[in-house]
């Protein structure tokens, strides 16, 4: 491994790598990596979760990376893993992940907190189709509340409930700033997100996703009022007493399965 000395990580791409052993053990004995295991890393750093990926003996790695002045730190990796890793110098948000060969059945990544909603949007949008059904990703602690909470907080949000539906997303353990170097500002969580093969294209459809984006964009307004501005010319007072959900019911308050009547009955009526 040739470290640059001369490396400062960049605030702007949220760059704060792991360093703590015992929470690297704590991933890796959580993912339970097998040798049949196609798996993707987001954020590879300086390599540290990379090189415990690779050892494992997984089938095949893929490590994306944005910031090529990293190179130093992760040049190695290919050399000691041929034709079983694939080293993506791409931004994230931009990568193609349904063509990725072989497709990963799991991701395990220490993702950039500034990107952790649009990047899992992007994830499920791209590679539950393809079999991928296991996620372990270390968030920023409030994002992972987010993911988590249940109906009636103020946490609730759109991803949450699409997790919800889509499987079941667990809060493993919280972690100490004292951990990466440099230490965020905020606490951290490590995210588990196991998926059960149910709602694998809502993430891809445009009313799901219009109907969650309107009915959170203004969260003290009641959800029908927010819903009418989405599609003034949906029967929506109808669609509310149909799947007995309060006309003065707001966003967080439905459950997974009132948001996924509304959403089927809003699609039998010209969705």
């Amino acid at each position: 491994m040739n470290h640059n000395p001369s490396f400062q990580p960049k605030k702007s791409l949220g760059q704060n790598f792991l360093v703590d052993r015992n929470i690297l053990s704590h991933i890796m004995d959580r993912a339970n990596i097998s040798k049949e295991d196609v798996v993707l890393e987001i954020g590879a750093g300086q390599g540290i979760l990379t090189r415990e990926l690779a050892s494992t003996g997984c089938a095949h790695l893929h490590s994306v990376e944005i910031d090529r002045s990293l190179s130093g730190y992760l040049c190695d990796i290919p050399l000691a893993n041929p034709g079983r890793f694939s080293l993506i110098w791409e931004d994230a948000l931009a990568l193609d992940y349904a063509a990725l060969s072989p497709h990963p059945g799991k991701v395990v990544a220490n993702i950039p907190y500034n990107i952790t909603t649009p990047l899992i949007w992007r994830l499920l949008e791209q590679l539950p189709p393809f079999g991928t059904d296991y996620f372990l990703l270390m968030v920023q602690r409030e994002a992972a509340d987010r993911v988590i909470a249940p109906p009636r907080t103020k946490e609730r949000y759109p991803l949450g409930i699409t997790l919800e539906l889509m499987g079941k997303a667990t809060l493993v353990r919280n972690v100490s700033p004292r951990s990466f170097r440099p230490a965020p500002s905020v606490l951290s969580a490590l995210l588990e997100i196991r998926l059960s093969g149910c709602y694998i294209d809502l993430p891809n459809d445009a009313l799901w996703r219009g109907m969650l984006r309107s009915g959170f964009a203004h969260r003290r307004k009641k959800l029908l009022n927010n819903l009418l501005s989405l599609s003034p010319e949906k029967d929506w007072k109808t669609l509310f007493h149909t799947g007995g959900i309060c006309e003065n019911a707001r966003a967080e308050e439905l459950t997974g399965d009132d948001w996924i009547g509304l959403w089927r009955s809003a699609k039998e009526n010209g969705g």
